[in-house]
């Protein structure tokens, strides 16, 4: 197998074998924290182990570094090998520059959101995170199947990502709202 077909596949690799458990895996611990949220409003004694929601918390920190990298990775391996092969760093150095700081600054701001704890650092870093990625896939070289963006899975990959940077910019806002308009939220994005 040549190199570049090893590159090729290395996104839907990951998102196979990485992504779709940890998926499973959270949505079997957001159902199995929400059974014991409703079992213990209602005053019964629930068995299932409190640990349940700390583990969704994990898992979703863990699926949307893997998600955002799956998309990266999604973007970078068809935009590297067309630059190459046009040979975009002779005929367009600058951009090529820009692009290769867009996806270091993505990297970066998803570092920054997951060790932020104030909410206006938690809201600048997942701003960037998400408009680096979206100025990442807006380049001539990914194809985005614009003129039917309901069946592109450029566009679907996308608002994956930016939802899952979405529920990490909102985690302690879910914690802290007694209310839980944000989780309602979270659920209503990410659950359904």
């Amino acid at each position: 197998m040549e190199l570049k077909y090893f590159f090729a596949l290395l996104h839907p690799t990951i998102a196979i074998a990485i992504v779709f458990p940890l998926i499973g895996i959270a949505l079997n611990r957001s159902w199995l924290a929400r059974q014991r949220r409703l079992q213990s409003a209602s005053g019964v004694k629930s068995k299932i182990p409190p640990t349940v929601g700390s583990e969704h918390l994990a898992i979703g920190y863990w699926l949307t570094g893997a998600v955002v990298g799956v998309a990266l990775l999604g973007m970078g391996f068809p935009m590297v090998s067309k630059m190459i092969a046009h040979d975009s760093l002779t005929k367009e150095p600058f951009r090529v520059a820009i692009v290769a700081l867009l996806f270091l600054g993505t990297i970066a701001s998803m570092v920054f959101l997951y060790r932020a704890t104030k909410k206006l650092g938690r809201g600048i870093f997942a701003t960037l995170a998400g408009m680096g990625l979206i100025v990442i896939g807006s380049q001539p070289e990914i194809y985005r199947k614009d003129s039917e963006w309901f069946f592109s899975h450029y566009y679907y990959g996308i608002a994956s990502a930016l939802l899952m940077i979405f529920s990490v910019a909102i985690v302690q806002d879910i914690y802290q709202d007694r209310q839980n308009r944000w989780r309602n939220v979270h659920i209503r994005l990410v659950g359904k």
